[in-house]
């Protein structure tokens, strides 16, 4: 027989303790941003005396629901008397109901997908009066509430031991990720190219050798470029090929005061005189018709990747075109951000075609002698990061790096077969982290789906059942 219900209104009221924090300044203040989303788990507090607007007041026992944006789904049964924001409704328990009981029914799926519809906007927000009419299940006598509420703790600890394990996994390839990006932009990755050609002993000290002293045959081998002989003929080739505007000016060169001794063979070099172009996206406004030119924002860049799931489009006869438009090989920069986020990079890699991009991205196109993803390597690691950190300029809320400051910047130039070997090892390695990063993704999903299982069961009066008919029974 299916459990008989009852409204959410005839089984709790809610406490309307309006007050001033400043009359309570030993009190713990709880804000919407103190409350974690979907898992009723506080994550800090901030002392009443901060606060100036009136605040609820609530007691030991009492659970706090957000009623705005009812989807991220804020729950916290408090652990201590306090105030919080007038935007949590206080729901303090009686005779009837346990306070643990009232937090997990307001944390199922169901409770949250009716919450959820009840307004619409950018906005949404829930009153009691609204929540009051959820019809839900309510076991008589506390100790069976209790009981339920025991079983769901039981197998969420379990479930979260699971997830802090997936978790830990993450955080490990996270580090992993930017150590194969350090590594690569040391040196240390991949045989260099003075090693193949005998300049220095195979992962031996970088610097100068006395086979390089001595000007030995493999030295001297036509076929081995340096870094340097390198940047000296893409600036060559970049001052004979000048199709720009007046008299040709030389690049600036690097400031290598304060820089790190580089592997044997490599040298340091400026996004300027590596590049043939550095400009500035298009600020024209964007919209959803998908049959115009898509054009890529700085919430596209994600991880040194780009992702084109939420794009926006101009006219394709829009009057920035053609010169505005992506070619394969195009790196592009976010220059306004986050002071951690700023500097995002990544490599067009001619899909979609045609595609431009934003104002608050800058494009950079090398010539030759240059493979775009070892630089966009370079500024997505911690190397380049301290780099981008020295030259950012803050704002109120935003970091900035424009046009000119990102041509000053230095990065590394090893020969050019050399740079294509690191990033064929860094594609390989890193679409390894992928794909285990996408296992962890799935199964960080499952494990949500799985709470929300244990929660319908739970409130469904099947619980108890279900946890004890051991695994694999018939």
């Amino acid at each position: 027989m299916k459990p008989s219900t009852q409204r959410l209104g005839e089984i709790v009221a809610p406490r309307r303790a309006k007050v001033s924090p400043q009359e309570y300044p030993g009190l713990p203040f709880v804000g919407l941003e103190h409350v974690e989303a979907h898992t009723t788990r506080l994550l800090g507090t901030v002392p009443a005396t901060e606060m100036r607007s009136t605040a609820n007041h609530f007691q030991t026992g009492d659970v706090l629901y957000s009623r705005l944006r009812p989807y991220l789904n804020k729950v916290w049964r408090a652990d201590r008397e306090g105030l919080c924001s007038s935007e949590f409704i206080v729901l303090p328990p009686n005779e009837r109901v346990d306070s643990d009981y009232i937090r997990y029914r307001l944390n199922a799926h169901d409770f949250v997908s009716f919450a959820n519809h009840l307004n619409t906007g950018d906005r949404p927000r829930v009153d009691f009066e609204q929540i009051s009419t959820f019809q839900t299940w309510l076991p008589k006598s506390l100790l069976e509430q209790r009981r339920i509420v025991a079983e769901i703790e039981k197998q969420f600890t379990r479930l979260e031991a699971g997830v802090a394990a997936l978790r830990r996994v993450q955080a490990n390839l996270k580090r992993y990720r930017a150590a194969v990006l350090k590594a690569a932009c040391e040196g240390c990755l991949v045989p260099t190219e003075a090693e193949l050609a005998g300049r220095v002993p195979s992962r031996g000290v970088r610097g100068k050798t006395k086979n390089a002293a001595s000007g030995d045959a493999a030295y001297n081998d036509p076929k081995y470029e340096t870094g340097e002989q390198l940047l000296a003929r893409i600036l060559t080739e970049r001052r004979q090929t000048w199709q720009g505007r007046g008299k040709y000016r030389e690049p600036v060169e690097p400031d290598t005061s304060g820089l790190p001794e580089l592997p044997d063979g490599w040298t340091w070099a400026t996004i300027e005189q590596l590049s043939t172009r550095v400009q500035y996206g298009s600020s024209a406004k964007t919209t959803e018709d998908s049959t115009g030119i898509p054009v890529l924002r700085m919430g596209n860049i994600q991880d040194g990747k780009f992702d084109f799931d939420k794009l926006k489009y101009l006219p394709r006869a829009h009057d920035e075109f053609p010169e505005l438009l992506l070619a394969r090989g195009d790196l592009l920069f976010n220059r306004t951000n986050s002071a951690e986020l700023v500097g995002k990079t990544a490599v067009f890699k001619e899909t979609p075609q045609p595609c431009s991009f934003a104002s608050y991205l800058i494009r950079v196109r090398f010539g030759g002698g240059c493979v775009a993803d070892f630089v966009s390597y370079f500024i997505n690691s911690v190397l380049g990061r301290a780099r981008i950190a020295d030259v950012v300029s803050q704002q109120v809320g935003q970091a900035n790096v424009n046009g000119t400051k990102l041509q000053a910047l230095t990065t590394p130039l090893p020969p050019i077969a050399e740079q294509e070997r690191i990033v064929a090892e860094v594609e390989r390695r890193l679409s390894v982290v992928e794909e285990l990063e996408a296992v962890l993704s799935v199964n960080l999903q499952r494990a949500t789906r799985l709470r929300q299982a244990i929660l319908q069961k739970a409130f469904s009066g099947n619980l108890g059942a279900t946890a004890q008919t051991p695994r694999g029974a018939k």
